[in-house]
């Protein structure tokens, strides 16, 4: 199997990837990952939503499984098979900031319940902080508990990066931005 990454959003596809993508007879994905690849996709290709993420790990040797963004970044990386990398949101972020990776560290929010004393210790180290959210993130706990830190940095929601909607609003943790659902944050010195 290969774990394909389509990026984070339109034209972010590597060359490696459109290369397995045209070569592939079974492909499977989210549907937003398989519009990111539609143009690609060889004739007689069988294409899949996929409907259970827990099977994804019985799909024959064959198949390609699209992640969005990359793989490795709160992706399908762990999934046993070849990795073919994505551009990420992560590396999106940092060049609309001009942020070396070297001084962010992400931390994923999708379907987890987020410490803000280690978004804490990050930011005490001199680091700004990628926060990939999800609908249940409390940014503004998160911000209040900076806040009372004595942490006064800025914060930036970044939504529906590389799309023509693409959306990045400006605040700080005493008036942190809104944040829609599936979106990135950077908290820091940016």
């Amino acid at each position: 199997m290969k774990i394909v990454g389509v990026g984070a959003g339109l034209g972010m596809l590597t060359l490696e990837a459109i290369k397995a993508i045209r070569e592939a007879k079974l492909i499977y994905g989210s549907d937003r990952s398989l519009d990111l690849i539609r143009d690609y996709v060889s004739p007689g290709c069988q294409v899949h939503v996929i409907q259970d993420y827990k099977k994804l790990r019985e799909l024959p040797p064959d198949a390609i499984v699209l992640s969005t963004g990359d793989p490795m970044l709160s992706g399908l990386g762990y999934l046993q098979g070849e990795v073919i990398p994505g551009i990420s949101s992560l590396q999106v972020a940092c060049a609309r900031f001009h942020l070396s990776w070297l001084k962010v560290v992400p931390i994923t929010a999708h379907g987890r319940r987020i410490v803000p004393e280690i978004i804490a210790s990050e930011i005490r180290l001199g680091k700004a902080v990628f926060l990939l959210t999800d609908e249940s993130t409390d940014l503004e706990g998160i911000c209040r508990y900076l806040e009372e830190q004595g942490m006064r940095k800025e914060v930036v929601a970044l939504k529906d990066l590389g799309y023509p909607e693409e959306k990045i609003s400006r605040g700080s943790t005493s008036k942190p931005p809104e944040v829609p659902g599936l979106s990135c944050v950077l908290i820091g010195d940016l």
